[in-house]
C-alpha cells in the first residue's frame, strides 16, 4: 500500500515558524514519526515538501495510478488553493486533509478550506499527532475498503 504525504508551503519551517501555535517539532521529525507508524502498519510513504502548488499537484498526478490514498497538508494553499483542490478532486484515492493547528480557533480566514470539500476528512488540532492520526484513519479505511 503507497500513501503520499504531501506538506505545503512554509511547512518546511515547522519547529521555528510561531511554535506556540506548530509547536518545536520539526519537519524532519513528524516525516520520522509517520515513518515509523508507516512502518507499523506495513505501508509505504511517499512524502514531499513543496512552497509551489504545482509541484503538489504535479506529485499527485505523477501517483495517479501506483497511490492508494494521499494525506495532504495544504499549508498557505488551504484557503486559496484551486489548482490543489481541482487535483485531489480528481484522483481516484481517498485524500485526507490535516493540519497541526485548529483553523476554526485562529483567524476568521482561516477557518474555510477550499481543499476540504475536495478530501474524505479533516484531522486538525492535535500537533505533529494529526498526521499520524490521519494515516491510522486513512490505513483502516483502505483495508476496511478492500475486506
Amino acid at each position: 500500500m503507497l500513501i503520499l504525504v504531501l506538506h505545503g508551503p512554509n511547512l518546511n519551517l515547522f519547529g521555528r515558524r510561531e511554535p506556540h501555535i506548530y509547536g518545536t517539532t520539526t519537519l524532519a521529525e513528524i516525516n520520522a514519526r509517520i515513518e515509523a507508524v508507516a512502518a507499523q502498519l506495513g505501508v509505504t510513504l511517499e512524502i514531499l515538501q513543496s512552497n509551489h502548488e504545482g509541484a503538489l499537484v504535479d506529485a499527485l498526478h505523477a501517483h495517479i495510478d501506483t497511490a492508494d490514498g494521499a494525506i495532504v497538508n495544504p499549508g498557505g494553499l488551504t484557503q486559496y488553493g484551486v489548482s490543489l483542490h481541482d487535483a485531489i478532486k480528481s484522483m481516484p484515492f481517498p485524500t485526507l486533509e490535516v493540519h497541526m493547528s485548529n483553523l476554526v480557533t485562529r483567524e476568521p480566514w482561516r477557518a474555510h478550506s477550499i481543499i476540504a470539500p475536495a478530501v474524505k476528512a479533516t484531522v486538525q488540532g492535535l500537533g505533529w499527532h494529526s498526521y499520524t492520526a490521519a494515516l491510522h484513519g486513512l490505513v483502516d479505511t483502505l483495508r476496511a475498503a478492500q475486506a
